[in-house]
């Protein structure tokens, strides 16, 4: 996206919100986007697994929520308020969950929770959740309006 389009695509809009669920602890909520396993490869210089490549898992997860919601392309175009809560380590099965916060005219904001399954553990575990928002596009990459049951969202 060019910067207009980014800038057309971040102007407010008309919004439905929808809040998402307080994260009450031991489940994860939401639906399941993506599921991977934490490898080697993935890892920073302490071992651990790099925040970036967890951080591209969710947008992935995010991503694929966004475009069944708006049932077209999307793109990222803002993530805010990502609480990266404990580490992940190789091994650990992380699993992406994500709930709508609110449709607006072009844009969907979504909360994205990683959680994961720990070698040898039955508990899953919150590690990182955030907001991201998507915008709909069209064929030539700029903004367009959020088609929801056959109508188009009014402004």
């Amino acid at each position: 996206m060019t910067d207009s389009q980014v800038t057309a695509a971040q102007t407010p809009d008309t919004q439905t919100h929808v809040h998402a669920p307080a994260i009450t602890g031991n489940e994860p909520q939401g639906d399941l986007c993506i599921r991977t396993l934490a490898m080697p490869a993935d890892t920073n210089a302490n071992g651990d697994i790099f925040g970036g490549w967890l951080l591209s898992q969710m947008d992935l997860g995010g991503g694929v929520f966004a475009g069944k919601v708006a049932k077209s392309r999307t793109v990222t175009v803002a993530i805010e308020a990502m609480n990266f809560r404990k580490a992940v380590y190789v091994g650990d099965l992380v699993s992406v969950h994500a709930n709508l916060v609110r449709v607006g005219r072009t844009s969907i904001t979504v909360h994205l929770e990683a959680w994961v399954l720990r070698r040898r553990e039955q508990q899953s575990i919150l590690v990182t959740d955030g907001n991201f928002t998507y915008v709909s596009i069209d064929e030539q990459g700029h903004p367009q309006p959020i088609q929801r049951d056959g109508a188009t969202i009014s402004t």
